[in-house]
């Protein structure tokens, strides 16, 4: 899975319990965007996520 090259964001692990309360193992993605963006000045792809994108840490290359 990607990981945000911005916040470094990437996938959380936790439990999952059911109404029975029966345990076992699951995992949060991040929407993670491979995206054209300007990095020092010339465009690169890179990996960044929504919230990155959102808030304008991300400069989009057209």
């Amino acid at each position: 899975m990607a990981k945000c090259d911005y916040c470094g964001k990437g996938v959380s692990f936790g439990i999952k319990v059911s109404h029975s309360h029966r345990r076992s193992n699951r995992s949060w993605k991040p929407n993670v965007k491979r995206v054209k963006a300007i990095v020092n000045g010339s465009p690169k792809r890179v990996h960044a996520c929504t919230r990155c994108l959102r808030s304008g840490n991300v400069t989009r290359a057209v």
